[in-house]
């Protein structure tokens, strides 16, 4: 499996808010005046840390058994977590190039490396360097929001919404975090799943194949939600992203919670939060 953790290269971009929204001219530039590199990538040092669960020995922590049902099915999802984007495989190729459509139907791409990348919130003119702490399941569930919420997908993707910070997170580098966050939260690398919050994910799993990805979105959407909240800015996005992982937690341990949908946050997703 690839190295979610890795501390290599590259650096985060706060995206600067106008007034208008998304500045489509002008997003993501990396001057001094427009944007505020971090030392670490977003998925090395910087924000992977606020998946990390500390320093105790992960063996010493126990597994909860599984049915048969539910042991294939986090068979089939780890396959997809093993699964790197790469950008000469057409299908990865061709996802990559519907989620510009999905995001931007009035505009044509001009090219598979474009500067326009940098309008959704990718760090550069080339998405796939920023896939390497998600792989190609973040961009599977890019698409997934984008074409089964359209609505709350444009919502967060232009920030229209709510009292926003001069300086916003990048949209499509804040959902591959997502995605890893997700990874980490519900201890989907391991054999079998070590924390209760894993087991239960597994029984909404079962039930229904698209669980993580609709997880994602529900997610996403309460990410954005925090951040509003405790209206955030850039240097808060760790703690934004820890505050939605607790309530992540909270929620999924909820009794008499029997699907993703019945889940508080779910509202948001409908747009009801």
């Amino acid at each position: 499996m690839d190295d979610r953790g890795s501390s290599g290269g590259g650096s985060f971009v706060a995206v600067r808010r106008v007034s208008q929204g998304l500045d489509r001219s002008n997003t993501c530039q990396t001057t001094s005046a427009e944007a505020v590199a971090g030392s670490a990538a977003w998925l090395g040092r910087g924000l992977s840390c606020v998946c990390a669960q500390g320093t105790e020995d992960d063996d010493s922590r126990p597994s909860f058994d599984l049915t048969p049902a539910q042991e294939d099915c986090l068979m089939k999802l780890q396959n997809r977590l093993d699964i790197p984007y790469d950008s000469s495989v057409p299908e990865h190729r061709e996802s990559l190039i519907a989620l510009w459509k999905a995001a931007f139907p009035e505009e044509e791409l001009r090219g598979i490396i474009s500067e326009q990348w940098k309008e959704m919130g990718w760090q550069g003119k080339d998405p796939s360097t920023d896939f390497r702490g998600g792989g190609f399941i973040s961009l599977e569930n890019l698409l997934y929001f984008a074409r089964n919420f359209q609505k709350s997908f444009q919502v967060l993707l232009t920030k229209q919404e709510g009292d926003r910070s001069m300086w916003e997170y990048p949209f499509a580098v804040a959902g591959v975090n997502i995605t890893f966050m997700l990874i980490q939260m519900l201890d989907l690398e391991a054999v079998k799943p070590r924390t209760l919050v894993g087991a239960t994910f597994l029984k909404f799993l079962s039930d229904n194949e698209s669980a993580f990805n609709l997880l994602y979105c529900i997610a996403f959407m309460l990410m954005d939600h925090q951040w509003l909240a405790i209206r955030a800015s850039y240097m808060d996005f760790n703690a934004v992203m820890k505050l939605t992982r607790h309530q992540l937690e909270k929620e999924l341990l909820e009794e008499n919670i029997t699907r993703l949908e019945e889940l508080p946050s779910y509202a948001y997703l409908l747009g009801n939060g």
